[in-house]
């Protein structure tokens, strides 16, 4: 991603609170979850007024979203409004049915929360373009 994380508020307000979130292939068992999760930590390092509030890993399929342990406990700190911005390495580590993405998307949004992809830096559901563009994406990733 090139551009900077914002939150909309003025400086002098609480950090952007972010997550990444990293999967990794039950099939391919020599994934290594750290590809994804250093150049994300590097990412939000590089942010002003962006705070790293966790780390989410699953080893599991994009299909199995109840599989994802960590993926969920992730949507529910989202859900309690505790994290503004979820970064994943690219979009499919995240979804691989458009269904499942637009249904998380929905449930993200009303909790003020948005997605924004490392390797897909025109995702970012916090603009109405990279939303359109966030679901043309995940229609791809379904197919792949």
């Amino acid at each position: 991603m090139s551009g900077e994380v914002s939150s909309g508020q003025g400086s002098g307000r609480r950090p952007l609170r972010v997550a990444i979130a990293a999967r990794v292939s039950t099939k391919e068992k020599e994934q290594d979850p750290e590809t994804q999760l250093r150049p994300l930590r590097e990412h939000v390092a590089r942010q002003e007024n962006a705070e790293l509030i966790g780390e989410f890993v699953d080893r599991a399929s994009a299909d199995d979203l109840r599989g994802r342990r960590e993926w969920r406990r992730l949507l529910e700190l989202a859900q309690a409004r505790q994290v503004d911005l979820i970064v994943v390495w690219r979009l499919d580590r995240a979804f691989r049915s458009v269904l499942d993405g637009a249904q998380t998307l929905k449930q993200l949004r009303a909790w003020g929360c948005g997605l924004r992809s490392l390797q897909e830096p025109w995702i970012d559901t916090t603009t109405p373009f990279g939303e359109a563009l966030f679901y043309i994406t995940v229609a791809w990733a379904q197919q792949g």
